[in-house]
């Protein structure tokens, strides 16, 4: 290998970096220029709204999921995977950067309330939110959400080759198949009609990633 090799890469991972900001900062001025037609009248979603709970959460839920895809995007070897880790981390930094600008677009924070209790009133939701009386532990709200450890997180960082691969995969199916249930619950309860778009493009865009994913690891031989 050449002495050259580590900083081409680096090169190409700072315009990774570059196009996801770039991408971000584009869905939130999308964000901003797409309410100028709406009625002045119409009411925006409370704090306590199905929106604004779906906001933050999947903020949080997005964020991981794009620490995790460029960690892989970064070292995996194979090009099919490469493409996919970079489709997911662009997707949900737009995303994620349209979900904030709601939330300052509608006057609220960007973080309160318990994480899923805006689910409960919904059948996706039945089986992971808490109650005001009984919230879910920091445990069980990570394993509603599908979301990795800290543990895992870490594992995945100095995890190397078809090992790397193959525990992004498995980490990634897990977190897409807990964000599905919450933007079915959003489908149910929402009515803001740009959130209601953003949550059928997550739910039929994780669907057809996490087939993605498990085609990629039966080939790899991942267990």
């Amino acid at each position: 290998m050449s002495d050259e090799a580590p900083s081409g890469r680096s090169s190409r991972w700072l315009v990774v970096v570059v196009a996801l900001v770039l991408i971000a900062a584009l869905a939130f001025a999308i964000g901003r220029f797409s309410t100028f037609g709406a009625s002045a009248s119409a009411a925006a979603p409370g704090t306590s709204s199905p929106e604004a709970g779906f906001s933050r959460d999947m903020q949080v839920h997005h964020a991981q999921a794009i620490e995790m895809a460029m960690e892989i995007y970064r070292k995996t070897d194979d090009p099919e995977l490469r493409v996919l880790a970079y489709d997911i981390a662009t997707g949900q930094a737009g995303q994620r950067g349209e979900m904030y600008d709601w939330l300052v677009q509608w006057g609220l924070p960007q973080s309160g309330g318990q994480t899923m209790a805006w689910m409960s009133a919904s059948e996706a939701g039945h089986d992971h939110a808490g109650t005001a009386d009984q919230p879910l532990t920091d445990d069980e709200v990570r394993e509603a959400m599908g979301m990795a450890s800290a543990a895992e997180m870490n594992e995945l960082a100095s995890a190397t080759g078809q090992e790397a691969d193959c525990l992004f995969l498995e980490l990634m199916i897990r977190h897409h198949q807990g964000a599905i249930p919450m933007a079915e619950a959003l489908l149910e309860l929402g009515t803001d009609p740009r959130a209601l778009e953003v949550a059928q493009a997550i739910k039929g865009g994780q669907t057809a990633e996490i087939d993605a994913m498990e085609s990629i690891a039966a080939r790899l031989g991942c267990d």
